[in-house]
């Protein structure tokens, strides 16, 4: 499977949480990164070119920083040129139809103010309600936001289990279940080459993929039996 990135953002060097997220996906060969600002800094689509990157991939994200309940304007400008003329209005489906579409927003209000009640008083589901609609009508499966709230406050801890959790939203299987998200693991530590690491972590690194592979399968025995009732 190949994701494709469509990234809209005006201040990208500046901006701290996009740069630990592109560096965080660098290595990704089967993840493309497309910066509209860069590649149209005079804002002019190009409309079929836009097309045939989409036809390439299976996993389309739209990520921008989620400010005024929106996207910046690029974005807006992207949709309404790419998703002109009859490739996306056919009664028997669009050029995107089957391909998931998800959402990554980078926001500078805390989680919590996002709720009735709240300061911004609507779930960021809610305020997101276009994007959905737009995915079913192209036929698309809508995958859960993938929201960052106040990235500059987070620890290095915190930033670690981000920096995991934004590249299993790219590039794992859906949903992300956990014997979904244990394959995922199991399978990037298996492309870690063992002689990057000290000679005493080797031992542990096998051990690891060793224990995750045998609790999959314990994993799947309990579904199986499950399965039977």
């Amino acid at each position: 499977m190949k994701t494709l990135v469509i990234l809209a953002h005006p201040n990208i060097s500046e901006s701290g949480s996009q740069q630990f997220l592109l560096n965080s996906v660098e290595q990704f060969e089967n993840v493309t990164v497309h910066h509209l600002d860069r590649h149209y800094p005079d804002g002019k689509i190009d409309r079929q070119a836009e097309q045939e990157l989409l036809k390439k991939h299976q996993r389309i994200i739209f990520q921008f920083p989620f400010y005024w309940y929106s996207s910046p304007s690029i974005l807006k400008e992207w949709q309404d040129v790419v998703f002109a003329g009859d490739d996306f209005y056919r009664p028997e489906g669009t050029i995107l139809k089957g391909k998931e579409f998800g959402l990554v927003l980078t926001i500078g209000v805390s989680e919590s103010e996002y709720r009735a009640g709240g300061r911004e008083s609507f779930t960021v589901d809610e305020l997101t309600r276009p994007y959905q609609a737009v995915a079913h009508h192209m036929g698309m499966s809508y995958l859960p936001h993938f929201s960052i709230h106040q990235f500059v406050y987070l620890s290095e801890r915190q930033q670690q289990q981000l920096l995991i959790d934004y590249q299993f939203y790219l590039t794992g299987l859906q949903p992300a279940s956990l014997e979904n998200r244990t394959n995922w693991i199991i399978q990037a530590l298996k492309t870690t080459d063992p002689k990057s690491l000290p000679i005493e972590k080797r031992a542990r690194l096998e051990a690891i993929i060793t224990e995750l592979s045998e609790r999959q399968d314990i994993l799947a025995d309990l579904k199986a039996t499950l399965t039977e009732f």
